[in-house]
């Protein structure tokens, strides 16, 4: 990692500056998938499948026998892991739920807002290196608590043309509705326009990589919505003196380990202590299998020591980090002055891990900076909110004068009419 001490304010755009690469050879060479998969549906997909992944797809859907195997062949262990995991994330999403409020504005006027579960969504898990079954259940949960009719679930194939098992038990834990083996860029398009065999769904969630993440961009232009933008993933630990350095360098390899374009950023107001995490980055690395992805990572990483908290919380708002784990004393403190932040993670005992899994919070998070602006999935995701109003006759007539008085200032004469014709009946 490179140690940068006490930075001038005006460096910062630079120093927490996100990888960047040439998004416009990269469109291009998606937009081909996506205009190709629009036009030749399941024939494209397979032949995409096949160019990509290796292999060669007969079925595209999972059958029931192939999730009944799974089941079986999961070890006990880690189905009970996945259940302890589906309980919490579902008994937190489940307490965010509010039903409808209906609020007299004044006597006669009553509003209310109606939650209604989007019909059909699509969940893309990667499949890669990292088979994210945990992804599934958080995405699948708050999507069966939003009440969506269509949950359709795209992977990737193994070579073998299977499916992870762990992703299709998780995917039968929460009730996801199909599941198909395709990946990559074909799969967005598969879910965002309908094949022969993939129903076209009206929003599209969950992490990829960076053709995942353009594809999903460019298809949100053709009325398509997704859950948010996203990049690589990242993680940045505020630390002080009293952190523990070893548990620390595990939360930064912990997110280094995802792959090459990750980015892990350690702000700390003790040089001392960054010393000690840079040691213990170099004890642990050496014994991970994925070391050599995570070494990539940090190579492109950065620790930033400054004199202050004060400082230090100023450039972790700066960055709007996916992830924030606040290791220092007073944490929850600290924590009250982070406004821009995916998820939060207090002390030392707080591990980014335990809410990439199993704590309750949800993993699919904003990523490059857009914690500025967007929030992490939640059953809010998965629903539209329709309001609604009633008026007594009483009501129309004490609001109706601003009415019209603001339509005719407006010069819509229909709309001013629409109260006046009934304000005349009454």
């Amino acid at each position: 990692m490179k140690i940068i001490i006490n930075p001038l304010l005006e460096t910062l755009p630079e120093l927490l500056q996100r990888p960047v690469m040439d998004h416009a050879a990269l469109q291009t060479v998606v937009q081909g998938v996506l205009d190709a998969v629009r036009t030749g549906g399941d024939k494209a997909v397979a032949s995409y499948t096949k160019q990509f992944d290796g292999v060669d797809i007969d079925n595209l859907q999972v059958s029931a026998s192939e999730i009944n195997e799974a089941t079986l062949s999961l070890a006990p262990a880690l189905k009970e892991a996945i259940q302890l995991a589906a309980k919490n994330i579902r008994c937190f999403h489940e307490a965010l739920v509010n039903g409808p409020v209906i609020i007299e504005t004044m006597p006669g006027v009553r509003c209310w807002r109606k939650t209604v579960g989007i019909d059909k969504v699509g969940l893309y898990i990667p499949g890669g290196s990292a088979p994210l079954f945990s992804t599934v259940l958080m995405l699948g949960i708050p999507a069966v608590i939003a009440g969506c009719k269509e949950i359709i679930l795209c992977t990737p194939p193994s070579k073998d043309g299977s499916v992870h098992p762990a992703i299709l038990y998780a995917a039968s834990v929460v009730g996801v509705t199909s599941i198909y083996k395709i990946g990559g860029v074909q799969a967005i398009a598969a879910m965002a326009y309908g094949t022969e065999t993939v129903p076209q769904v009206y929003k599209i969630f969950g992490p990829g990589n960076q053709y995942v993440t353009a594809a999903k961009q460019l298809i949100q232009q053709s009325g398509v919505a997704i859950d948010m933008p996203a990049g690589p993933s990242e993680v940045c630990v505020l630390a002080d003196e009293t952190c523990n350095p070893g548990f620390v360098a595990s939360d930064l390899l912990s997110q280094a380990e995802h792959g090459p374009d990750s980015q892990v950023l350690l702000v700390s107001t003790s040089g001392k202590i960054v010393d000690e995490i840079n040691e213990a980055l170099v004890s642990q690395l050496a014994l991970l299998p994925r070391k050599d992805i995570a070494q990539q990572a940090l190579e492109n990483s950065t620790a930033i020591v400054v004199d202050s908290m004060e400082q230090a919380i100023f450039i972790v708002n700066s960055y709007a980090a996916e992830h924030l784990i606040i290791a220092c004393e007073n944490d929850e403190v600290i924590g009250e002055q982070i406004t821009n932040a995916g998820s939060v993670f207090l002390g030392n005992y707080s591990p980014e891990s335990v809410g990439d899994y199993a704590s309750g919070t949800n993993h699919t998070l904003p990523t490059s900076g857009y914690a500025r602006a967007y929030s992490g999935v939640s059953v809010d995701s998965f629903v539209k909110k329709i309001t609604y109003q009633k008026l007594t006759p009483a009501g129309l007539q004490a609001i109706g004068a601003a009415v019209e008085t603001m339509a005719a200032a407006e010069g819509l004469d229909a709309h001013k009419n629409a109260i006046t014709i009934r304000l005349q009946t009454l």
